[in-house]
């Protein structure tokens, strides 16, 4: 069973930095991926950045510039660097993985979340 835990959300002014980490657990091969969603109230959860096992990595136009993704392939760990925090940035940041057990099958998992909160 796969489990996802965040950590590292908290409140800061805005221009500030904070560091999520998502330490996973489960893992039974090394084709996965992970991301960094994030939701407010009454909104969709909206796409923040992601990382390959093989490193690659994309990122919304929001966190582009100011955000920085990073997987600890050792520690299971994915970590996402935010600097220049707006206050727009405030939200419920998830940890996402797409596990690859096979071509045909793939399973998504969620951790539970960590509060962002970025004054003005």
């Amino acid at each position: 069973q796969v489990r996802l835990v965040e950590s590292g959300g908290g409140s800061v002014q805005a221009g500030g930095s904070l560091r999520l980490s998502c330490a996973a657990s489960g893992f039974t091969n090394d084709n996965y991926d992970m991301s960094w969603y994030r939701q407010t109230p009454g909104k969709e959860r909206e796409f923040v950045s992601r990382i390959g096992s093989d490193g690659s990595t994309s990122y919304a136009d929001s966190a582009k510039g100011r955000f920085t993704i990073s997987l600890d392939n050792a520690k299971n760990t994915v970590t996402l660097q935010m600097n220049s925090l707006k206050p727009e940035d405030t939200a419920m940041y998830y940890c996402k993985s797409v596990v690859s057990y096979s071509v045909w099958l793939k399973k998504t998992y969620w951790g539970q979340g960590t509060q962002v909160t970025v004054s003005s």
